[in-house]
């Protein structure tokens, strides 16, 4: 019944089921599509912003042709007999490995920085009221960054090829050091996504990655033996992980499977997520 045309208390009950009935609601999106969602949302990014694709497209070609030709000469003539040129087609073969891990892990720093700017403009405060899954807004920003280290590593094994590069492997040991890489810069991204939950300005997150970085890749097997390194210089470069990937990837380009340091590569991997994963979701939680 109705009192001064207004609804009966059972009535409006039942009114109220029915508009919120749980059957009638959407799923709620698991970790997997919450992932994946979140991932698309990176890459719609660089649609909208294309000069995002800067760094994995001028960068790798800069890096791989300015090293070559500018090093090649020098490094390269013990492996020539001092022929120049046979000096810089050696050396190709030598820094291209080198360079193509050099500049992957150099991007993953981006993942830092662009998460901390989505920080700072308040975009995850909205992300975080969502019924989502939580961690996946930082796996989806990693995951769509693998877009653009595949684009930056195709990059410079063209560039590469183009200028005499060619790997013992064929292209299964290519692509088998380039499905390592991608899993590595992944992991290594953990590292940058606490920086970046860390740093309270993309400047400041910037700064600490490069201090990072810088030793990582230029002390290392990168550009040169660590043979002829200084000993001080050459026992960090041994015990470097980046010198440990760099070596993985030649080997696997040149059709050399060696056990030990695949092992040794996914040991780091796994090291990496274990400790930085749940170290950004600890500090990501508080931010809440």
């Amino acid at each position: 019944m109705s009192i001064n045309g207004t609804t009966t208390l059972h009535e409006s009950e039942r009114i109220r089921h029915i508009l919120v009935s749980p059957e009638d609601r959407p799923a709620r999106a698991g970790a997997f599509s919450a992932s994946m969602t979140y991932g698309w949302r990176a890459l719609l990014k660089i649609k909208h912003v294309p000069e995002q694709l800067f760094d994995v497209t001028i960068f790798p070609i800069m890096m791989t042709v300015m090293m070559t030709y500018v090093f090649g000469g020098a490094i390269g003539e013990a492996m020539a007999g001092g022929d120049s040129q046979s000096a810089v087609d050696a050396y190709v073969q030598f820094l291209i490995p080198g360079v193509f891990v050099q500049t992957l892990v150099m991007i993953t720093m981006y993942t830092g920085l662009t998460l901390n700017r989505d920080i700072s403009k308040g975009v995850f405060d909205r992300f975080r009221s969502l019924p989502t899954w939580r961690p996946a807004q930082l796996v989806g920003a990693l995951l769509g960054d693998q877009v653009r280290y595949t684009i930056a590593g195709v990059i410079i094994l063209v560039v590469g090829v183009i200028m005499g590069f060619r790997p013992g492997g064929g292209l299964t040991g290519a692509v088998a050091a380039f499905a390592l890489l991608l899993v590595f810069s992944f992991c290594l991204s953990w590292v940058w996504t606490t920086v970046a939950l860390l740093m309270r300005t993309e400047q400041a997150a910037m700064g600490v990655s490069m201090f990072i970085l810088m030793p990582l890749t230029f002390v290392s097997n990168i550009f040169a033996d660590p043979q002829t390194m200084p000993g001080p210089v050459r026992a960090f470069a041994e015990i470097n992980p980046v010198s440990t990937v760099v070596a993985a990837v030649r080997d696997l380009m040149d059709g050399t499977y060696d056990v030990g340091g695949l092992t040794m590569v996914l040991v780091y991997c796994a090291v990496l997520v274990v400790v930085f994963g749940p170290l950004s979701m600890l500090i990501y939680n508080r931010k809440s």
